[in-house]
Order: C-alpha cells, then structure tokens, then sequence
C-alpha cells in the first residue's frame, strides 16, 4: 500500500485500548489536518500517552482503526514508523554520549544513508542552535537543552507527524519557549504536522491551532481554542473554563499517584 495525498494526515475511527475490563481509550474519533499543530489537553490518567502509543505503532489497539499518511497503524506499521518522529515523555538521550554521538545512533537507527548522516546531523544541530555543544557530553545539558535534542533525534529522517509526549514537562517558561520556538520552525520549513499531548493549558492555548479536550479515555469536544472558549458561554473565558464546561472536572482533581510520580520523576531528570 502506498501513501496518499490528503489534507487528513492522520484520521482515527472509534478506537479502543482496553487493559482488562480499563477502557484506557474508550472509542474515539478524530482527524489532523496536513501541517497542523493539534494539542491533545487532559489530566495525567486521560488516555493521552496510550493514544500517542498505538498512533505510533508502539501499543496495539483493542479495536477500531487509525490511518497516519495513508498507512493503517495496524497493518503497515512499518511505513508509519517511517513517516512518524516521536519524543516520549521519558529522557530518550544517552547521557554518557555527546550529542553528537546521540544523533549518529539514530541516524543509523533511522537507517539513513551513510553518506548523508553527517550533513544531516550538522543541520539538525544548527537547527536547535547546538552547534557548539556537538561534542559535549548530553548529561552537562540542561532541561531544556535535553528537549531539543530529544526533537533532533526525531526529526532526523525528516518525517511528516511529529508526535510529542508532554514535551514541556519540567522546563522553566524560557525553555519552554525555545522549545516550541524550535517546532514552530519545523512547522514552517518542512511542514511537519505535530500532535503533542499536554496538562498545560497556557501550552495548549498558546500553540495549538485545535485542542482535543480528553478525559477518562474519551474525546469531550475538538476545536480551535476561541471556539472552545466561545461556547462556554462565560464572557473571557480561559481554556480552563474550556476545559471544566466539557468534561467536567478541573485538572486537578483527576489523574492518580503514579501518574504524578511519574510526572515528577520526568520533572527531576529534566532538571
């Protein structure tokens, strides 16, 4: 099967992840326009990281289906994974590597042809304005510095969705922003498409052109953020307001203590 030209770069029909009798995803649909920046909001506990892991051929679904670029996740997993970046919210780089050597590994990961690894690598690293820290080991580098190799890694073999897993976890507002400083980049040179999942409001508000409210593994309501915001019905409504109106809860109040562990653990590696 061979890809094909849509302006739906991602469509997902009624799907499920059930661990047991746990609806992690309960039967969601949705679609991601070409080039789009799409926020998938919700508490630690939403669904949001089991979604990222089946779009990504990394969990296999209960039921239903999802086409990334024209390839069923199911049935040609390996030409999604080749289409597909991904950075978990987990630390993805070798710490005991430079940088350098970091993006070397993924590059033959990635199986890149050898006479492009090094101009590739040299690109991404001015990119993300790490040129001169090519050669220092990635366990010197801040939260911030982290991310956007983390980014480098993934974009590597140049794909056309770049799925991130609550990719600002941990940083201060300055890194924060280059980090997005960085995708929005990416956005605009190569018209990467990115879905990035998030429990930051002000991230979600501030990036998305449409935010999918998730809650107890189901979609409440997608759309841009003064839509969202508009049918609250509350005059200057926050995403937050957004939020609470369509699920019903705040994002506090959800969520459970190993997620937050979790959470916090990624918060500490990050620095």
């Amino acid at each position: 099967m061979e890809s094909t030209e849509t302006s739906k770069i991602i469509e997902v029909n009624n799907l499920v992840k059930r661990f047991k009798e746990f609806a992690a995803v309960d039967d969601i649909s949705f679609s991601v326009e070409t080039g789009e920046i799409f926020a998938c909001l919700g508490p630690n506990g939403a669904g949001k990281s089991t979604l990222i892991k089946m779009l990504i051929t990394l969990l296999k679904s209960t039921s239903g289906d999802a086409i990334i670029d024209g390839y069923d996740i199911v049935y040609h997993a390996a030409e999604v994974r080749n289409v597909i970046g991904y950075v978990p919210q987990s630390i993805s780089v070798d710490g005991t590597l430079t940088a350098y050597e970091n993006l070397m590994l993924f590059a033959r990961l990635y199986d890149i042809p050898r006479a492009e690894r090094a101009p590739r690598i040299a690109e991404t690293l001015a990119f993300l304005h790490l040129e001169a820290h090519a050669k220092l080991l990635v366990r010197t580098f801040s939260g911030g510095m982290i991310r956007k190799m983390e980014i480098g890694q993934a974009m590597l073999h140049r794909p056309k969705v770049l799925f991130l897993d609550e990719p600002t976890t941990g940083l201060d507002p300055i890194a924060q922003q280059s980090v997005w400083g960085h995708l929005a980049d990416l956005r605009k040179t190569m018209g990467t498409t990115i879905f990035f999942s998030t429990h930051n409001m002000e991230e979600a508000d501030g990036v998305s052109d449409r935010v999918a409210i998730m809650n107890q593994g189901k979609i409440a309501i997608i759309g841009t953020v003064p839509e969202l915001k508009e049918k609250t019905g509350k005059p200057n409504a926050t995403l937050e307001d957004a939020f609470i109106f369509f699920s019903g809860n705040k994002i506090s109040d959800v969520g459970n203590f190993r997620d937050i562990r979790r959470m916090r653990q990624t918060e500490k590696r990050l620095g």
